[in-house]
């Protein structure tokens, strides 16, 4: 499965959404921009950003809370990190409120994007405050001073609101 992304005005990216019916297309916002995200071969957007799914657990829903954590990675490193992922316990799908996870490999460029889906936003919080969480990036995780040999560059976070024009 393929997944591109495209940023752009809620306006214009509405018209895509219109543009293109046969293709499911997510509109998310965060404070100072608007995404558009959608899954499959199809391609929609002109100026897109494409991935490939490394892993994929769940439905991506028209409403929720969206973290995407874009985590730079060496070439040399990307079958450790996609491994790292493919292994996980999966902790992160048995949380309340937890609809969807992503694996993204870049076709261009070094940055994955670890896509998680929720609920609502305190249900990120809680998984975030969770053992489970603690467990899952005990070797790795944002609170670990010596980052894994595989990461190229600082990671950070990007969070957005699902939105339906529709409703």
């Amino acid at each position: 499965m393929k997944v591109s992304m495209t940023n752009g005005t809620l306006n214009y990216l509405a018209k895509l959404e219109n543009k293109h019916p046969e293709a499911t297309i997510f509109l998310m916002q965060s404070e100072d921009k608007t995404l558009a995200y959608t899954e499959g071969e199809a391609q929609v957007f002109e100026e897109g950003r494409d991935y490939e799914v490394v892993d994929a657990v769940g439905d991506v829903k028209k409403d929720g809370f969206v973290v995407m954590n874009n985590i730079p990675v060496r070439d040399e490193g990307r079958p450790v990190f996609e491994d790292r992922f493919k292994n996980r316990a999966g902790g992160v799908e048995k949380m309340d409120g937890f609809q969807a996870i992503r694996i993204l490999r870049p076709v261009s460029g070094n940055t994955y994007i670890v896509f998680t889906q929720w609920r609502n936003e305190q249900s990120f919080e809680n998984w975030k405050n969770s053992q489970s969480f603690e467990n899952a990036h005990k070797n790795s995780g944002p609170q670990h001073k010596e980052k894994p040999s595989f990461i190229d560059g600082n990671a950070y976070i990007t969070k957005y609101h699902m939105i339906d024009i529709k409703e």
